[in-house]
């Protein structure tokens, strides 16, 4: 078990990277297989981000193992009545500057994921456009007034991306959390090298007395396939993303003994998206053509033993109990088990679309596990269909901007968020009025309408009717497509102890539990 007194910290700028390349026995070294995209949690969006964000920021409410919402920051946060929440800290949390943390910093930060000033994107500001004021009444209470009723607002309220930044640091400059890094987390800020690694150090003011254990940790940007070899050749403790069965395996045999496994399910499948910007996708019958060429059922029993790809479902988790069950997901284009009969409709709607000799362009991330994985089953089922595709992979950054600006075809996408919720899921799939993270650029109007009747149903079986009602409809009009759900298997070395599984790779990464048992 690790010492427990903490140094004295200070918040660093960018530009004043120190730390040196010194890694004490007492921290833990990780892999990220992707460099972080930006350093504002506002914008996030990829896995390495959101890691990295949120070992130095705090937010109100956490999720945990079950992925219900518990506590972080607030030590009362109640629903008054359903347009009222309540969210009250304790004194004495503090920034790693040292100053003190209050209702006006809370404000301040959802101000800016709510009413983002000019020059200041949200990526956040659909899933809370029901937050209408925050009151203050004192330093320890926020008071959030809703305009509406919204089913999935205590959920949102537990989003690792809704962190807290100073307000008088935002007052001074909105773009503020673009340039420094300043959290009231457990490790502060140590050094970032683009393209190499990122460290953070114990923080001797974090608000949870006795944590964290470890004095630090430093994460390395790797390949992914560098990420079993370092496992096993002891440059890294652990990874926490996730690795193939076959990875797996490589790990527990390489350590003899010495390595530990931790598998379960994701909140997180591969998408196809397409852009209906662009002819021909702006026809419903090339787009369900696309979806019917794909044996989803035969590729779970090929690519799970390959893959993290495993499960059969629409837009919700499979064992989620908002999702089709099997018996009204078969009904849908795509998900039916008689792929020889699916293949010949959808020869017949490309011909009648007039495009027998579809080319495609699809734009993918240059990550191999399981995007590339992923992609190239779809190739190869499109290929029966006579479909020719050139598939460009191309960093996260540079996909993130195509994905943006519509220049694609077909977008090697996916539904991943931090807990299971409906509003949550099909945020890809609304309009891009409603959502900056929608990307195939349709304006269905029936979408938007369904979307908002399910956010405010509080009603459970209300709720997942019009739920299921929109599911069927969205996977109908195939705007967006699954390919397939994902299991998560995280395997390391048995000395890194406290971690513990979550159904997704966005939390349980503020490592303030973990420990390294030598």
């Amino acid at each position: 078990m690790r010492r427990l007194a903490l140094a004295v910290a200070l918040s660093v700028q960018l530009a004043a990277c120190g730390g040196g390349d010194a890694t004490p026995s007492d921290w833990i070294v990780l892999a990220l297989t992707s460099s972080p995209t930006n350093l504002d949690p506002a914008i996030g969006l990829d896995e390495s981000s959101q890691r990295l964000h949120q070992l130095i920021f705090s937010s109100l409410l956490r999720i945990d193992d079950s992925l219900r919402n518990v506590p972080d920051l607030a030590t009362r946060f109640e629903m008054q009545d359903p347009q009222t929440y309540v969210a009250e800290i304790p004194p004495g949390v503090r920034f790693h500057d040292g100053r003190e943390m209050t209702s006006e910093d809370v404000k301040a930060s959802y101000d800016r994921i709510v009413n983002p000033p000019e020059g200041v994107v949200s990526l956040r500001r659909s899933a809370h456009a029901d937050i209408g004021s925050i009151e203050t009444p004192d330093a320890y209470t926020a008071v959030f007034k809703m305009k509406q009723p919204n089913a999935s607002m205590l959920i949102h309220f537990a989003s690792p991306w809704n962190c807290i930044y100073r307000a008088a640091k935002l007052k001074e400059d909105p773009r503020f959390p673009e340039k420094t890094i300043l959290g009231t987390g457990a490790f502060k800020f140590g050094e970032y090298v683009k393209g190499s690694h990122w460290t953070g150090e114990r923080f001797d003011g974090y608000f949870r007395k006795d944590r964290p254990y470890l004095d630090g940790y430093k994460a390395f940007f790797v390949k992914s396939n560098n990420v079993v070899t370092g496992i096993v050749g002891g440059q890294f403790d652990a990874e926490f993303r996730g690795r193939t069965p076959k990875e797996s395996e490589q790990i527990v045999e390489g350590l003899k003994g010495n390595a530990n496994v931790i598998e379960g399910p994701w909140v997180t499948n591969l998408l196809l998206t397409f852009n209906t910007q662009r002819k021909p996708f702006d026809d419903v019958r090339v787009r369900q053509a696309l979806t019917l060429a794909i044996d989803r059922w035969a590729g779970s029993q090929a690519l799970s033993k390959i893959s993290v790809l495993k499960y059969v479902s629409g837009l919700m988790r499979p064992g989620y109990e908002y999702a089709l069950p099997e018996a009204e997901l078969v009904k849908l284009p795509g998900f039916g088990k008689d792929i020889n009969k699916s293949r010949e409709e959808a020869k017949k709607l490309l011909q009648e679309a007039g495009v027998s000799n579809l080319k495609i362009k699809l734009v993918n991330r240059a990550i191999g596990e399981p995007y590339t994985t992923g992609a190239i089953y779809a190739m190869d089922q499109w290929k029966r269909i006579g479909v020719e595709t050139e598939h460009s992979q191309i960093e996260t950054k540079l996909f993130f901007d195509a994905m943006k600006d519509g220049n694609f075809d077909v977008l090697v996408e996916f539904i991943s968020d931090f807990a299971d919720d409906p509003t949550a899921q099909f945020d890809k799939i609304l309009t891009k009025k409603m959502s900056s993270q929608a990307a195939s650029g349709h304006t269905d109007q029936k979408v938007e309408e369904l979307f908002e009747k399910q956010a405010r149903a509080v009603d459970p079986a209300e709720r997942k009717k019009i739920v299921n009602e929109l599911e069927r409809y969205a996977l109908t009009q195939a705007y967006s497509v699954p390919i397939l759900w994902w299991q998560r298997i995280i395997t390391n070395h048995k000395k890194v102890q406290g971690w513990e599984h979550q159904a997704n790779h966005f939390t349980a990464s503020d490592l303030v539990n973990v420990w390294l048992d030598e």
